[in-house]
């Protein structure tokens, strides 16, 4: 007899496990399925926490050039790199042992295989341990993720030309590492090699890091990383990418005057972007509809043109955050259980985890002047705020942009420490349609950085106090 579900859930990432979790609490039976062995997806194994890990143990490394300047005296401080990869890993499984109790506690059945959906309400699981095994589901939802993209001409070998995957284990500091991207992977994952020790030279196609960041932001954050020695080649293309022995010779020409140059490397880390991860999911006479990109095309509640088939996360249009699939999760759990699921598409919060952190919600002032809409600004330095001087973190500033006819917030950009917990903040007011005075009229605590918050809203009206 068939096993039958009311929902399976193919993929255990953020959007996945999220999904599985909220449909169980709301009385669902659910199966999810991941051809991994390892809950988490992506994000917990080979990404978003395996890197943050690697980035706060790098940025603690090189603290300790600050360390004299506060009275602290720590000689002979070294790098262990397979004891950091330890730290890392204990981080990861950690958390994936997380998810492993969460399903127990809300009796969620889950199964290691790779799933193929055969009909609407029936999928095929090759069994990690050489089984097959075939379910039912009345709902099922695509939860599969991406994987890394390169470019024409360049295989990601995982030898001498890495993926992110690969950049999160190597065994050795490279003497140089060349990112091909300049977009959030490359610049976090770079700015931890380049703290251990490497030469960093991040080649860009067009001319600025982090496309889609508001200009001004981006520059200040390009300044900041060159300034801690990241090298920058912008309005490059890579022509040809070889491996050579025990090196790597990247060919790069310039996109303004068509010159070329060879740059010689340890390590190339191709940081190109991802693309949705659908192979071999779908049997022949599946037609699932797909959009020109290669996403999976849903309607405005996540449904595929499919009866009973949903989709979620990075396979689906929009930005490849796991906190968007998190969201796209509980949504589509609760459409399923007859409630109003729901995700504002236009409140959904990035970070770059570099050292300042960039954080950003809400429109741009270049998309701002591309919809014509008239908007004023408030920007506050860190500089000037109480607790930033007192613990040397003083780079970066906090921009709000708001409607100049009704002074609702429209962005909130911050470049700074711990912008990536203050963006939270700016999310929440706008979620609530708040004005740049609202913000301005709500007492935050002193000392704390989030008061750089307040002084942005402030001066928005040109009345910051303390600039």
């Amino acid at each position: 007899m068939t096993d039958s579900y009311d929902i399976a859930v193919i993929g255990s990432g953020p959007g996945g496990y999220v999904c599985a979790i909220r449909a169980a609490q709301l009385g669902l039976s659910v199966i999810c399925i991941d051809k991994r062995g390892s809950h988490g997806g992506t994000c917990l194994n080979v990404g978003c926490i395996p890197s943050k890990a690697l980035l706060h143990a790098s940025e603690l490394f090189i603290e300790k050039s600050k360390f004299s300047s506060m009275g602290i005296e720590a000689d002979n401080i070294s790098l262990n790199l397979s004891s950091m990869m330890t730290y890392k890993e204990e981080g990861v499984q950690g958390n994936v042992k997380g998810i492993d109790f969460l399903f127990k506690k809300n009796k969620i059945e889950n199964i290691y295989g790779e799933a193929q959906i055969i009909e609407n309400n029936k999928i095929s699981i090759n069994l990690n341990d050489g089984d097959n095994k075939e379910i039912e589901a009345k709902n099922i939802v695509i939860a599969t993720g991406s994987i890394p993209t390169s470019i024409p001409g360049v295989e990601i070998t995982g030898n001498k030309i890495i993926s992110s995957t690969e950049a999160l284990s190597l065994s050795e500091v490279p003497n140089r590492l060349v990112v091909v991207g300049g977009g959030y992977i490359g610049l976090e994952l770079g700015s931890v090699w380049s703290r251990l020790g490497s030469e960093v030279t991040v080649i860009e196609y067009l001319d600025r890091i982090t496309p889609g960041m508001d200009n001004e932001v981006s520059a200040a954050l390009q300044k900041i990383l060159a300034k801690q020695g990241l090298s920058f080649s912008l309005n490059s293309q890579v022509v040809s990418v070889t491996e050579t022995g025990s090196n790597v010779s990247i060919a790069v020409k310039n996109r303004e005057n068509n010159e070329e140059e060879n740059i010689e490397a340890d390590y190339v880390l191709v940081s190109t972007g991802r693309k949705p991860y659908i192979e071999n999911l779908f049997s022949d006479g599946i037609d699932i509809e797909k959009t020109e990109n290669g996403f999976i095309k849903t309607d405005s509640h996540l449904r595929t043109n499919l009866d009973g088939i949903w989709a979620i996360g990075d396979v689906v249009e929009g930005p490849m955050l796991a906190h968007k699939a998190e969201e796209e999760g509980i949504a589509v759990a609760e459409l399923i259980a007859g409630k109003p699921g729901h995700v504002n598409y236009d409140i959904i919060p990035s970070v770059i985890y570099t050292n300042p952190e960039v954080a950003s919600v809400g429109m741009t002032e270049e998309q701002l002047k591309e919809k014509s809409i008239d908007y004023s600004i408030g920007k506050f330095p860190f500089m000037a705020n109480g607790r930033a001087k007192v613990n040397n973190t003083t780079e970066g500033f906090v921009k709000i942009l708001s409607s100049t006819d009704t002074d609702q917030i429209l962005g909130v950009h911050i470049i700074g420490d711990q912008a990536g917990n203050m963006i939270g903040e700016a999310a929440v007011a706008m979620e609530f349609e708040a004005t740049s005075e609202d913000l301005a009229r709500i007492c935050h605590a002193h000392p704390t950085l989030s008061e750089a918050i307040k002084e942005a809203a402030l001066s928005v009206d040109g009345r910051a106090l303390h600039m």
